[in-house]
């Protein structure tokens, strides 16, 4: 296929990350895999050891494992749906945005699901949740879910990048090693860029959008289920599905615009990841906040006026006793702060939304631990004489050596794939002083 000369200047560009690897991205590399050493070996001392070595007893048998399960996936459903509805609605800021949430949703919907087989006392019989699979079970649903969404997000990933294979398999502006343009032809599966293709590719990730987006909904509220058909304070609730796909959507915005910030400053892309885009994903930000702090207001409210002694323990526990400071906590950086910081001109700067979109990742993450752990904490039938240790959950260094190792993990994969792939489509791009429709070099009013 033709490259043309706008997209051969934005390969050169980016030629220096993708050829090789920096003496900075080499450090980089290195130090997340030493995390990630370190959490090999808390992994191991697991295994060797037992669940033990964990905070999780008879009473709080799910802990920071399954709390970062929660978190990741519903970071990973986020990206999806964000990339879902910005290609169906075709709005002109989308393109810089699209390709890094879909990567988002695909790195995450990896990383997750390890947390969940770290809750495995024995991996040996891993294979018998297959073969004695109780289709009963919403667990079960959730696992089959969540495989069908990782496909359909592969999939999704794999149709923006077509086109950029077959870039980098033709481009004379990157200069790569035989092996890497041999990868780049394979995967390109000898697209030209003829209008019959063209019209292909672009169907084609119509319709994965289209099926994306309700499907996100679906897998979402299965994992709501897992918790909200149990009898358990806290958990049983119907309103569960829905929290539990807001929450899911407004974590995962707060970490896209994170990484649209460190890769805004790292590979100075002021140009493509412009201060409207962070605008307009504060404002999307604001309405989730919103729509959360709604939702959050109307369960706790039900639980508090129904005065049941079991929910009552919860709720006191949420917000009078041990778990008060992190409840108020969650609250202000997850609701008020994104609200106040994008609803005030003022405030409303790119440094100011990055910050808020920290929080709320921060404060997501506290607030699914507070779903885990206090429910758990509260049993109908205490049982009688037990160590304090056996009722107050508290993580360990193993726990947090793996919750790091994942963390790392997920990084590595972004670095790994920002050296394979450019973070936004080549393919797309039109002009150098206008993008998407946008002219980014007019910067004057972009907080208006």
């Amino acid at each position: 296929m033709n490259v043309t000369e706008n997209q051969n200047a934005t390969l050169k560009y980016f030629a220096p990350h993708l050829e090789k690897f920096s003496t900075r991205s080499k450090m980089w590399a290195g130090f997340l895999l030493a995390l990630i050493a370190f959490g090999m070996f808390g992994l191991y001392k697991q295994i060797v050891d037992g669940h033990g070595v964990t905070g999780m007893r008879d009473y709080v048998v799910w802990g920071v494992y399954i709390v970062n399960f929660v978190f990741f996936i519903g970071v990973s459903y986020a990206g999806a749906i964000v990339a879902g509805i910005l290609h169906l609605l075709k709005v002109p800021w989308r393109r810089p945005i699209i390709r890094l949430a879909i990567m988002l949703a695909v790195i995450s919907a990896i990383v997750g699901p390890f947390f969940i087989i770290l809750c495995i006392g024995r991996f040996d019989r891993l294979y018998y949740l297959f073969i004695h699979a109780r289709l009963q079970s919403p667990i079960i649903w959730d696992v089959l879910a969540i495989t069908t969404y990782l496909v359909g997000a592969i999939l999704f990933l794999y149709l923006t990048l077509i086109k950029d294979f077959a870039i980098y398999r033709d481009t004379k502006a990157l200069n790569l090693p035989p092996w890497r343009r041999k990868v780049f032809k394979a995967l390109a599966l000898n697209y030209q860029d003829t209008e019959f293709q063209k019209k292909q590719v672009n169907v084609s990730k119509t319709l994965i959008s289209i099926i994306m987006v309700p499907m996100v909904v679906i897998v979402s509220s299965v994992l709501s289920w897992i918790f909200g058909m149990t009898l358990r304070p806290g958990w049983h609730s119907s309103i569960f599905g829905p929290y539990f796909v807001l929450a899911s959507i407004l974590s995962g915005v707060g970490v896209l615009i994170m990484l649209m910030y460190a890769f805004r400053k790292i590979y100075k892309l002021e140009e493509y990841f412009t201060d409207k885009h962070f605008v307009y994903m504060g404002w999307a930000m604001l309405i989730l906040a919103a729509a959360y702090g709604y939702v959050t207001f109307s369960e706790y409210l039900t639980s508090w006026y129904g005065s049941e002694e079991w929910d009552s323990r919860v709720i006191d526990k949420l917000f009078v006793k041990e778990y008060s400071t992190w409840s108020f906590f969650s609250t202000i950086s997850v609701i008020v702060i994104p609200i106040v910081v994008v609803a005030l001109k003022p405030l409303r700067t790119t440094n100011m939304i990055t910050l808020a979109a920290f929080l709320v990742a921060g404060g997501m993450w506290v607030r699914r631990y507070l779903i885990v752990v206090p429910t758990l904490e509260t049993p109908l039938l205490p049982i009688q004489d037990v160590r304090p240790e056996y009722v107050n959950y508290s993580a360990t260094w193993v726990e947090w050596a793996l919750t790091i190792g994942g963390l790392a993990t997920f990084f590595l994969f972004f670095l790994l794939m920002a050296k394979f792939v450019t973070i936004f489509s080549i393919s797309e791009y039109a002009d150098k002083t206008k993008f998407a429709g946008i002219d980014i070099t007019d910067t004057k009013n972009v907080q208006q």
